[in-house]
Parts: structure tokens; sequence; C-alpha cells
């Protein structure tokens, strides 16, 4: 529990001053990462893309990303969030601006592998920057505020892509390309501000005072003294980190599985024009964004993050696995894709507060970038595997059910996890 008026003020200011800016940013990173559902709409046609190979270059992105997501962390954690987060934005701006000069299959599979490189260690990174900032008992109410990001830019986005698709012509180039021109723009100039608005740690923060500062790197200080130190070495081979990436492979799963695919799943499951699929695709991250903010305080007010993170995991995923068989039925199915949407943004936050729990450190930096880079796998095989049972079987039946029977396994597996030290 935080108290004292000092810690209050002082976790209040650090909340208004650092989550939004850090949400922004990541609504353009996700933007960025995922507006590709929405460019094939018309893209995959144009450019003549199977399934398979729009699946596979949509999980591409993931290979690069994973690989670096460990050193990237340790990277920031020794010369600072400032300077390390602005040239992640401005390369992956530049980067997603770039796939507007997509062409084939190869080119397309290029663009998105550079993408994930150039993203890379971004998530994790504004992760472990929470730890530098917010004690445990307020970090799954600060990650819910930042992750908040994740929904919008689907509820946001995917309506804006819509509406981005609609340049088609202007200049000679189809909407799609547009789409991706635009939308890289605004990750190159927020990468930019960041030298000015973000400081490292809380003593390098000029809007608080002394005190306040004091408050705050004593306060984790403290925390961090109660965590047992762990080598590097054996942080990134702990067996409750590699379980802790397995849980969070069930969740992305999800995440990108469903992601990438909703669009298209939606148009041919009612038959509905362009701007109506983005509007529903939008409408379930709009509700799981409330729900990831709501479902983040409980978490930390009630402070079990183990029920509160396989909760949303379980009933998201039976849900969906239940409701991909009502093919006579499709407004039901598009309530199981709402149910698991919502699910895997109501684990988010209470998943994140996990790691801190036995790492520090050193150790938590990466430990928090192996568990994202496993989890990011699911962002490669889930995108492709949708792909792939859809060709297979001429619809995408098979490939929700996978969702959901993943995302149940990883709700048994961290009902078995002890996280404590």
């Amino acid at each position: 529990m935080i108290s004292g008026d000092v810690g209050e003020r002082v976790l209040a200011r650090a909340t208004w001053r650092l989550v939004p800016l850090m949400a922004v940013c990541y609504f353009f990173a996700y933007l960025d990462r995922t507006n590709l559902s929405v460019a094939a709409l018309t893209m995959n046609k144009q450019l003549g893309l199977s399934a398979t190979a729009y699946g596979l270059g949509a999980g591409l992105l993931f290979v690069g990303y994973v690989l670096l997501d460990a050193p990237s962390n340790l990277i920031l954690h020794r010369v600072g969030a400032r300077v390390w987060m602005a040239r992640i934005m401005v390369v992956w701006g530049i980067v997603a601006s770039a796939c507007a000069a997509i062409q084939g299959e190869t080119s397309f599979f290029v663009l998105r592998f550079l993408l994930g490189v150039a993203e890379a260690g971004f998530f994790p990174g504004m992760i472990l920057y929470l730890g530098y900032w917010f004690p445990a008992a307020r970090r799954a109410t600060v990650t819910g505020l930042f992750m908040i990001a994740v929904p919008l830019s689907t509820a946001i986005g995917a309506p804006l892509g819509g509406l981005l698709l609609g340049l088609d012509g202007v200049g000679g180039l189809p909407g799609w390309r547009w789409l991706f021109l635009l939308e890289g723009v605004p990750s190159i100039l927020l990468g930019v501000l960041l030298l000015w608005l973000l400081p490292n740690r809380p003593a390098d923060a000029r809007w608080l005072s002394a005190e306040e500062r004091e408050w705050i790197t004593s306060t984790l200080a403290r925390e961090d003294a109660a965590v047992p130190a762990m080598p590097v070495r054996r942080a990134v081979l702990h067996p409750r980190v590699i379980a802790l990436g397995l849980v969070y492979f069930a969740i992305a799963f999800g995440l990108y599985g469903l992601g990438f695919w909703m669009p298209t799943i939606l148009k041919t499951s009612l038959g509905l024009a362009n701007l109506p699929v983005t509007l529903l695709t939008a409408l379930p991250y709009a509700i799981g964004a409330i729900a990831m903010v709501w479902w983040g305080r409980r978490c930390d007010r009630i402070g079990r993050p183990v029920a509160y993170t396989l909760a949303p995991m379980a009933v998201g995923g039976v849900v969906l696995a239940v409701s991909a068989f009502l093919t006579s039925a499709p407004w039901l199915g598009y309530v199981g894709l709402c149910a698991c949407a919502i699910g895997v943004m109501a684990a988010f936050p209470c998943f994140w507060t996990l790691p801190s729990a036995f790492l520090s450190g050193a150790a938590v930096a990466a430990g928090i970038g192996v568990i994202n880079s496993i989890g990011n796998l699911s962002g490669f095989l889930g995108p492709y595997w949708v792909g792939w049972m859809t060709d297979l079987f001429g619809s995408s039946q098979w490939g929700l059910v996978t969702i959901g029977a993943v995302m149940v396994a990883g709700a048994v597996l961290v009902s078995r996890l002890r996280v404590a030290p």
C-alpha cells in the first residue's frame, strides 16, 4: 500500500507526466506493427498474396523482434531510457513508412522483418522503465494505463486505416500505400521529442522536488533490497522466467492471432464493406481498454496478480473456442472474438507485475526481455498458424479454436506458477 502525502503526490505527478507520453508512443508502436491487418483488405489482392504468405509476412516482424529484446533491455539499463527509446522510435518510424514501397512477397517479407528489428526492445524497455518509477503496489494500475495504447490503437487505428484506404488513387498511389506512409511519420516525431520529455530516472526529473525524488528512490531501493539478487546469466535461464515467457506466449497468441486476422475474418463471415468491418474490429478493443484499466486497479487493490492474470485468459479462450463452431450464427461468432480480445487486454497489466516479484536490478531487465521474446514468438506463429489453417480448411474456424486452447493452457500454467522469491 502507498501511504503518506508525499508518496501519493509524487506517484500522481509521475503518472500524469510519464504514462500518457509512454502510452502515446506505444499507440504508434502497436499501430505501425498491426496496421497491416487493415492494409490487407486491399493489399493482398493487389499484390497476389495468399493467406499463408500474408500470415508469414505478418509474423516475420517478430522474428527480428524477439532476437534483440533482452540485449536491448540491458543496454537501456546501462545507458538510460531517454536516448535509447528515442533511437528505437525514429528507426522504426522510418521503416514503417518504407512499407509503402512493398512490391511483392520478397519485399513484404524483408520489410516486415526489418520493422521487427527496428522496434525490438521498445515494449520490454517501457515495462522496465515503469519499474524505475513505481512501487509494486501501483504497478498493475500504471501498466494498465500504459498498455491501454494496445486496444486504443485498434479501436482508433482500424477506422483511421479504413479512412486512409479511401485515399486510393490520390497521387497515383493505392490507399494501403498511403496508410503505411502516413502512419509511420508520428513515430519519428515522437522519437525526437523523447530526447526532451523522458527523464532516465527519478533523480533526473526536474519537475519533482528533492523530497519527491528521494521518496521514489528510497522506496524502490527498499523493494529491490527485499528481492534476493540474481546474476543476469541465471535470470535469463531461470525456470520461472521461462514459464512466464510461455504464459505470455499464450496471451500474445490471442492478441496477434486475432489482431492480424479479425478484419479479414469479419469481412468474410459478415460480408460487409471495409469501413463497417474496421468499426466492428474497433469495438472489442474499445471495451478492452476500459477492462484493462479497471482490472489492473482491482489487481493492485486485491493483491492477487496470478488469479487476475489467469481468469480473463481462461474465460476469453473458452468463449472463443466455443463460438468458433457457431458458423451458422456469425454474429455470435463475433461475440466470441470480442470476449477473447477483452480477456487478452485484461490479463496484460496483471501479468507484467509478476517478473519483479522475484527479480531486481539488471536481472529484471534481462528477465523482462527474455519473457517478452518468448511471448512474442506467438507474434510469428499466431498469424501464420491462422493463415495456414485458413488455407488448409477453407475457413478460420480451427485457427480460432487453437487460439482459445492455447490461452486456456496458459491460464493453467500460470495457476501453478510460484512467483515469490
